[in-house]
């Protein structure tokens, strides 16, 4: 299974997926980061073949809490927006072949699923509270990208029913 590391989770894909993290590509550091005054990108990119692009964002609270000011759903709304736009321009600028055609096979996919993977702690502390409810991020976030995916998923290690990958 094709497996991606962010920070301390391990996402595991079925074999005949491509996989990659997004926010680590050459393209997107050296050539598109700097696009309209900056830009951000999603963590992962999954690709089941020919069928669907996954979006994947990664947020692990569970040592450290969020610090940003800006609301979550919002955050991962213009990763999303970005991402879309620089794989656009990856599939035609791209300087690594292997970047090009991910961006094309990405963009060839029927469906495209937004995920936002939450992790929280799992009991609620002082120290580390569970300060984000996981629903009310899932509806804004609905709302701010209904147009690219109207049922985007927020998922944590308990709850990953309806996808084809695990995380540990």
């Amino acid at each position: 299974m094709p497996a991606i590391t962010e920070g301390q989770l391990t996402f595991e894909f079925p074999d005949d997926w491509m996989s990659t993290k997004f926010d680590d590509w050459s393209f997107h550091r050296n050539q598109f980061q700097s696009v309209c005054g900056g830009s951000k990108a999603m963590d992962v990119l999954a690709i089941e073949p020919r069928i669907c692009s996954w979006h994947i964002e990664v947020k692990d609270y569970r040592q450290h809490r969020r610090t940003k000011t800006i609301d979550l759903a919002e955050e991962v709304a213009v990763k999303v927006r970005d991402t879309l736009a620089a794989l656009v321009a990856a599939q035609a600028n791209a300087n690594d072949r292997k970047e090009k055609e991910l961006a094309v096979a990405a963009l060839r996919c029927r469906r495209l699923r937004v995920v936002l993977h939450l992790e929280q702690p799992l009991k609620h502390s002082k120290l580390f509270p569970r300060a984000i409810d996981a629903a009310d991020v899932k509806q804004r976030l609905k709302q701010l990208i209904k147009a690219i995916d109207p049922h985007p998923l927020v998922l944590d290690q308990t709850r990953l029913a309806g996808v084809a990958w695990t995380v540990a």
